[in-house]
């Protein structure tokens, strides 16, 4: 989804102060620090969109060293420019909010949790898998065809032809684990963006002061802009502008897309670990499938997929699937009041 990057790519009184919240405003700060600005919030997200996109070009344009001799190695030094900024991001996180240190776990602030772990897994990939109910007909189909062609009956799938998608698959699977390509797409992008643009801007937002859906569509914009050093990458690739153009403008729309929906599931759950899930599902799957010329199936599949997504979305997402108790919140934790 966002791997690109990795690929080239004042409170009066703190010590007193307590933190309420009722609806979408902030009465107040905490123990952490003073109460956040919007002002402040929106200036410490643009600093981390920056960082985060800057300093994977540190090592060559301010460190001075020298390329990479493999794309191995290119990559690994990418990963840690990542890692460097997402823990970066989380500390000046923690010391903006407006944290009772004594009172709230900096995990929890951040959405890290281990409570309700297999409904953040399986309720938001049912969810998004529905928007790729194209995609799952058209492997179907050609899955069906394979078969025909190995079965030589014309109308079933051969039992050769079925081990033989069960053996590609599960060595696909264990291939992974030593392909850097893969650690790129489904470990350390989806990692490192989540932390830095969910679980660390979206409290700075909320705590901000910010309506729900502002941050919702808000936050992945610092991201997707991001993707404008990449216009001048492609036109000198390129040699058209107009390329470059529909390219770049094509991820920043995506990305603004899916962004939108990884935070309202961060938003509304609580839980880093539902919109992570869902940016894995969707680097592996890519682009849903809507449309295809060999049949209407797909179309008709798509369309039943969105609509079963928009039925279920706010069920699926429910504050209550994934928290013990929506009571006694801090400003972070915005799911409280959107039942």
């Amino acid at each position: 989804m966002y791997y690109y990057y990795l690929l080239i790519n004042p409170s009066e009184n703190p010590a007193t102060m307590e933190v309420a919240f009722t609806g979408d405003s902030v009465i107040g700060g905490g123990d952490g620090g003073g109460d956040v600005s919007k002002s402040l919030a929106v200036i410490a997200c643009t600093a981390m969109a920056i960082l985060y996109v800057a300093i994977l070009y540190a090592p060559t344009l301010i460190l001075r060293l020298p390329p990479p001799d493999s794309f191995q190695s290119y990559l690994i030094r990418r990963f840690i420019c990542a890692a460097i900024s997402s823990v970066t991001s989380l500390i000046a996180c923690s010391l903006l909010l407006p944290i009772q240190w004594g009172k709230s776990h900096l995990s929890g602030v951040y959405g890290i949790r281990l409570d309700h772990i297999w409904q953040a897994v399986v309720f938001p990939l049912t969810l998004t898998s529905l928007m790729y109910a194209g995609t799952f007909i058209l492997k179907m189909l050609l899955l069906l065809d394979s078969g025909q062609e190995d079965g030589g009956n014309g109308r079933s799938l051969s039992v050769d032809s079925i081990k033989n998608v069960v053996h590609e698959f599960i060595e696909s699977i264990s291939s992974m684990a030593s392909d850097i390509s893969a650690w790129r797409n489904f470990i350390v992008a989806p990692l490192t963006e989540e932390l830095v643009f969910r679980a660390c801007m979206i409290p700075l937002l909320l705590c901000g002061g910010f309506n729900t859906y502002t941050v919702v569509f808000l936050c992945p914009i610092f991201f997707s802009l991001a993707h404008l050093n990449h216009l001048l990458e492609y036109a000198q690739r390129s040699g058209s502008w107009l390329k470059a153009l529909t390219v770049v403008g094509f991820q920043v729309g995506y990305t603004v897309i899916f962004g939108s929906y990884a935070s309202f599931l961060f938003v509304r759950t609580g839980h880093l670990t539902a919109p992570l899930v869902a940016h894995i599902f969707c680097n592996y799957f890519g682009i849903p499938v809507i449309f295809s010329r060999r049949t209407g199936m797909v179309t008709v599949a798509s369309v039943a997929g969105l609509l079963g997504f928009i039925w279920f979305l706010f069920p699926l997402t429910s504050p209550h699937l994934y928290n013990a108790t929506t009571d006694n919140c801090m400003c972070w934790h915005r799911y409280c009041s959107w039942s």
